[in-house]
């Protein structure tokens, strides 16, 4: 399968702050992928060094085959970006705004007015062709720069925080839209702080923290990384933890899952387990033959929160890296989505 990025050790090195240490990953053409990481993890440097507003420092970074320097308009005209700063002319009517950022792209005049409609009415903000962005609220705002990035018809949709601040409603409509974006063929590279986001969206998610790659995998396996806790509610229960040989921490008879802990919580009894839909049927089978009646069972799965929380407790990241990235350490000429300086 053709990748939309492709990148090999990629590296960024700010004055004392190393934002980007050897990062190799590939993100297949048309799927959804999360990249997630604590501040400083070095995703705004990822993020700008592809739309061409930071030069990396050393490694390989491609957009559909083009390098983002070498061949940085082919690279940029792949590439719509939803940044999560309102970067946006505030005193212009917002599909001014959009006929404009057309034009950076070369698009005549008529039809740069006729994306215009059409992409103000795909995100539900037709009615306000005429306002002032400043004019528009939060939500309308969020929506609008969803709306810039489309622009342009893009291949590769980067969205950098999608739904920051916005209502349940908000988010869930916006799900919907870019659901159907990736649906239609359209790569979605989405960073997020909400990890549910992720888990619920993306097909695989690569974790960075402090400039270093982690792990790269499907929600569903790194949520098989941690243990899950089965609760189980017996109808007369023991005095203490019964003697059950599947519960001794060896694994049980199908060999896969493996008991952690065990404890008993009043009627209660909680087992920890790695991939405890493996474990609970010898589970069952043991607290029969020990004439314990089940009332109800549960299975809590490992959230991707949760193994997210875990990866990068220990990394430390250095929200200088970012911050760097993000304020000051801009050092490409060329511009971004917003027209800083396209």
């Amino acid at each position: 399968m053709t990748a939309a990025i492709e990148v090999e050790d990629l590296r960024k090195q700010y004055e004392g702050v190393r934002a980007l240490d050897g990062v190799s990953l590939s993100v297949p053409e048309g799927s959804f992928f999360g990249l997630l990481g604590p501040n400083g993890a070095g995703k705004t440097t990822f993020i700008n060094i592809l739309v061409g507003l930071v030069r990396r420092s050393g490694g390989r970074a491609e957009v559909f085959g083009h390098d983002v320097e070498d061949d940085y308009r082919e690279a940029r005209d792949a590439i719509g970006l939803a940044p999560q700063e309102f970067n946006v002319d505030h005193f212009f009517p917002v599909r001014e705004v959009l006929e404009h950022k057309a034009g950076y792209h070369g698009i005549p005049a008529d039809e740069a007015r006729e994306r215009a409609d059409e992409v103000l009415k795909q995100v539900g903000i037709y009615e306000k062709r005429d306002t002032r962005f400043n004019w528009l609220s939060g939500g309308m705002k969020r929506r609008f720069m969803l709306a810039r990035a489309l622009i342009t018809d893009p291949d590769l949709l980067i969205l950098d925080e999608p739904t920051a601040g916005v209502d349940v409603q908000l988010r869930h409509d916006l799900w919907d839209l870019i659901t159907e974006l990736n649906e239609s063929g359209t790569t979605i590279l989405l960073t997020t702080h909400y990890i549910e986001e992720a888990e619920r969206l993306c097909d695989e998610v690569a974790i960075l923290d402090s400039g270093n790659l982690l792990t790269v995998a499907t929600p569903e396996e790194l949520m098989d990384r941690g243990p899950d806790k089965i609760r189980v509610t017996l109808r007369n229960a023991p005095a203490s933890v019964p003697d059950l040989p599947m519960l001794s921490g060896t694994r049980g008879a199908s060999d896969e899952g493996r008991v952690e802990s065990v404890e008993l919580d009043g009627d209660q009894l909680v087992v920890t387990a790695t991939q405890g839909g493996l474990v609970a049927p010898d589970l069952v089978r043991a607290l029969d033959r020990a004439g314990l009646e089940i009332v109800d069972f549960d299975i809590s799965r490992t959230s991707l929160e949760e193994v997210f929380v875990d990866m990068t407790r220990e990394g430390g990241s250095d929200q200088s890296a970012e911050a760097v990235a993000a304020d000051g350490g801009r050092d490409a000429t060329v511009g971004d989505d917003g027209g800083v300086s396209e």
